[in-house]
This record gives C-alpha cells, sequence and structure tokens, in this order.
C-alpha cells in the first residue's frame, strides 16, 4: 500500500509536541511492514537548520489562495536513516520565522493562511511529484481541510488521481482546533456554502479540525479511551456532537515507542545499558548516576520518583506542587524536568532549595537527561489532567520504571494498576488513580512506596512492564486496517 503521511511536525525536522515523534515513527514502522511511504511538511526555518540533507527538487507548486496563486518550492530529505521520502513546501515569507505556530506565547495572526497553504501546496506537490498515494493520513487542525479539498474540488477535476484515494484524519489533541474568524474562509478558495454546521463553521467560526472530522473516511484518535472520553460533552471540547455521530468511523490506536530510540539496551545516555534480565544491576547504577548529576543524597536505598514534561495543569503539575511538601514528608527523592508556567517554574525553584539533596528541578528540556532520569528513576509520576495517548509512561515501562498515572486517555490504556488481584495473576504494571486531586496522587503515591518495601512484588511490577510490547510495530498494523477500510470505503463511493 502507498500512504502518504501529511503533518505539520516531524522530528527531527520540527517538533513541538509528540505529533512529531508520531509523524517519523509511524512511517519507519509502516516500511518495515513493506508499505511505500513519503511525508510532507512545512519547510519551517528550524527544519531547514535540523532536517539531513535537504535538497531543492526544482518542482514548483501553484496554491490558489483567495484570488491569488502563491508559489512554493518542493524540497526533499529523509527520516533518519534514510529510506523515507520526506518533502518540505517551502515559501519563506511562510515559513521561515524562529516559530512553528507563533512567538513569545502568541499565534502568528496569519496562521489560517499559512496552512492553507501548505495544504493547498502539499495536495499540489502530490500531483508535481506523482506519489499517486492510496491513503492520505492527515494529522490534526494543521492538515483538517484537506480532505475537504479532495472531495469538493480536487475529485471533482476531470481524469483526477485522487478519485479513489482515501483518507484518515488523526487526532492528536483535540484541545487544538484551528478555529479562525469566519471571513478567512475567501482565503481557503471554498464556497460560502460550505460554512455551516454541518460542514466547516463551528460555534461561528472556521474549524480546520471540524472540516477534516467530517469529510475524512475514517477518523482515529491516540487511544481507545481518549477515543470514549472525546464523544463525551465533558471531553468533547465541543464537537463531542459530531464525533458521536461518526463513531462508527472513529477508532483508538495507542501510539507505540521507536525501539531505536528508546531501549535500554542500546540507549547512548546512559551509565549502564540493561534488559530485563539484567534491570535490577543496571537500574542501580542509572540510579547512583542520576543522583550526582541531581545533587541529590547518595542514597540506593530511597524510592526516587521522577516527572517529565511541559509545566501546565493538563500535565497535572499543579497537583505534584499542591502535594509536594507532603510527598516530600515521605522518605524519598524526587527529580523533575521541564519547563512551562512560570508559576510552577517558580514553585518548583522554592521547593528544591527548601529540600536540597531530596528534590531538583531542572528547569529545561534535555533529551539526554530524559533518557537518564527515566533508567535512574524508580516511579514516574504523570498525574495528567487529560491525556490523548502520552508516551513518557510507555518509555517508563520499557526502563523497568514503575509509572503512577492518572487514569485518562492512554494512561487508562497503557497501565495496569497494581490491585492485589492485577498483582497475583501478573497482569499489573503501575499504579492508577482517578480523582484529579493531590490527595488521590499522594493516596497512590503511598500504595507504591508499600509495595516498594516489598522487593519480590516490586521485581515482579518492573518485569511485567519492560515485557510489554509497545513498540510501533504493534500500532502500524492497527493503522493499516485503518487504511485498508479508508480504501474500501472510498473505492466503493467512487465507484457508485
Amino acid at each position: 500500500m502507498k500512504v502518504l503521511l501529511l503533518s505539520a511536525e516531524v522530528d527531527p525536522f520540527a517538533k513541538t509536541g509528540g505529533l512529531a515523534d508520531v509523524a517519523a515513527a509511524l512511517p519507519r514502522a509502516l516500511r518495515d511492514l513493506g508499505h511505500e511511504v513519503a511525508v510532507i511538511l512545512p519547510a519551517y526555518r528550524r527544519a531547514l537548520a535540523a532536517g539531513p540533507e535537504i535538497r531543492d527538487t526544482g518542482a514548483i507548486v501553484r496554491a490558489p489562495i483567495a484570488r491569488r496563486s502563491v508559489e512554493g518550492r518542493i524540497l526533499a530529505s529523509a527520516l533518519p536513516p534514510g529510506d523515507v521520502p520526506v518533502y518540505l513546501i517551502d515559501r519563506p515569507s511562510y515559513f521561515d520565522r524562529r516559530g512553528l505556530y507563533g512567538e513569545d506565547g502568541q499565534d502568528y495572526p496569519d496562521n489560517c493562511e499559512r496552512f492553507v497553504f501548505f495544504q493547498r501546496a502539499a495536495l499540489e506537490a502530490i500531483r508535481v511529484l506523482g506519489l499517486s498515494p492510496d491513503v492520505i493520513h492527515c494529522n490534526d487542525w494543521q492538515t483538517g481541510l484537506v480532505p475537504v479539498y479532495l472531495e469538493e474540488v480536487y475529485r471533482r477535476q476531470p481524469g483526477s488521481p485522487f478519485r479513489a484515494v482515501g483518507t484518515v484524519m488523526t487526532i492528536h489533541n483535540l484541545a487544538y482546533q484551528g478555529a479562525f474568524w469566519h471571513l478567512d474562509l475567501p482565503l481557503t478558495g471554498l464556497d460560502w456554502s460550505l460554512f455551516n454546521p454541518a460542514r466547516l463553521e463551528a460555534h461561528g467560526l472556521l474549524n480546520f479540525l471540524k472540516a477534516g472530522l467530517v469529510y475524512a473516511d475514517v477518523l482515529s484518535t491516540v487511544s481507545p479511551t481518549y477515543a470514549r472520553e472525546i464523544q463525551t460533552p465533558e471531553g468533547g471540547r465541543g464537537l463531542d456532537g459530531l464525533l458521536r455521530a461518526r463513531r462508527g468511523r472513529l477508532h483508538g490506536i495507542v501510539n507505540g515507542i521507536d525501539p531505536t530510540a528508546w531501549n535500554p539496551a542500546i540507549d547512548p545516555h546512559l551509565a549502564a545499558r540493561y534488559t530485563v534480565r539484567t534491570w535490577p544491576a543496571g537500574k542501580q547504577a542509572n540510579k547512583a548516576q542520576l543522583q550526582a548529576e541531581a545533587g541529590l543524597d547518595p542514597r540506593p536505598e530511597l524510592p526516587l520518583l521522577a516527572a517529565i514534561g511541559r509545566l501546565d495543569v493538563q500535565k497535572g503539575w499543579d497537583l505534584i506542587i499542591e502535594g509536594a511538601e507532603a510527598l516530600l514528608s515521605r522518605n524519598l527523592q524526587l527529580v523533575v524536568l521541564g519547563t512551562g508556567d512560570p508559576r510552577f517554574e517558580r514553585a518548583l525553584d522554592r521547593l528544591a532549595a527548601a529540600h536540597p539533596g531530596q528534590l531538583r528541578a531542572f528547569l529545561e528540556f534535555s533529551q539526554p537527561r530524559a533518557h537518564r532520569i527515566e533508567a535512574g528513576a524508580d516511579l514516574f509520576l504523570m498525574p495528567s489532567l487529560y491525556e490523548p495517548c502520552g508516551l513518557n509512561q510507555l518509555y517508563s515501562l520499557a526502563y523497568g520504571t514503575v509509572p503512577l498515572v492518572r487514569a485518562t486517555g492512554g494512561l487508562a490504556d497503557t497501565v495496569v494498576d497494581a490491585t492485589p488481584e492485577a498483582l497475583r495473576d501478573g497482569s499489573a504494571t503501575g499504579f492508577s488513580f482517578v480523582e484529579p486531586s493531590a490527595e488521590a496522587l499522594i493516596a497512590a503515591v503511598d500504595r507504591a512506596l508499600a509495595l516498594w518495601r516489598c522487593r519480590d512484588s516490586w521485581a515482579r511490577l518492573v518485569d511485567s512492564g519492560m515485557r510489554a510490547d509497545w513498540t510501533w510495530h504493534r500500532s502500524a498494523r492497527a493503522y493499516v486496517e485503518l487504511y485498508d477500510e479508508a480504501q474500501r470505503l472510498r473505492s466503493s463511493r467512487s465507484a457508485g
């Protein structure tokens, strides 16, 4: 099967979050399964700086923006190690900027125009390059108009090569919808008759994500639980009615992890590498290294807790900070890594100053340090308010660091709570709690500390987590089933 993946972010070219990881790892896994895959993203300034061996194809695309024809170049590269082609849509006036979507906490005011251009140019690039995909896989709001353009423009053209091309629209985070002023509609070139609640309009705004959810053949999101949550008024962000109406075409597939990037047996960032058979000695060595790096007291007998991520309410940092004094009154250590809300950064600084040798806050993001923390910690905290999928809990399982999560979204799908029954049957892989409160977090930590003192039980918990298969090949097979479904649906429609 020929799959074309469109994404506003692809690692290592451009990344602000987990979308970039998915858009890099899924194509590699699909290629390993024997499928032909290509990727298209914008040629941001940072993408041109970070991407490997980018070259000019010499091909030009012209995309209609309102009543203008806007020209762009097609650049080419590849995903490391080099066998998945990547095409970048280059238009410096749109993409040669410091940020991807904005700067200094403010979105760029022309984001609607920028991503209209990207989507139209990507479709033109498919034609110019002769890619002939069977399925186009769209990701998040920045690609939401692609299924609309296919249906309302391209498939209506005589001899269109897009007639039988299926579409899959993946929601990575429903909070980000690409909602713009309704008077931006002329930029899209689409007819005003489509600006209605059954098509492109949501709450008076032009909504890119909604457009994709209405027009795509198949919908997906990044975990089964999140797929259910977004169909409720509480989790649907105003689109729950549409998602319920399309629930027969909505699927939840948990993201995977790349075993070439997150594998303690080959990780170059670790003090000692280890496997599921050698983890006790390996984690002991990495814990000692992490305690030294973080300036913590060198006490291997204490449980070492960790948290990594963007410092905001969605990730549950308010619960960690509110409960920090109570947690630190226990006999434990804590290392955190992340940047974000200045209030949380200041609070963590104060806590670290008040608890030297017990708490270290790295207010930065460092990928090598994230690897060392995953390897050196005993327990990983992830008390998210909501979490479409989450990746850190999967990294933790792979590294023998027991995850402690709030039971929401992908966290509920990937971490089996250590109840007495789950411990007896060997299915437990971590700890979870439901109520989004500091008290519930602390109670879950207390349960974990009680099991920590039962070394044999803790070892079985670590073993179970490390043996679980959360690699991308598992997820990629599920996506192939969606691609087959999208192609069948589109073929039946085009034949009719």
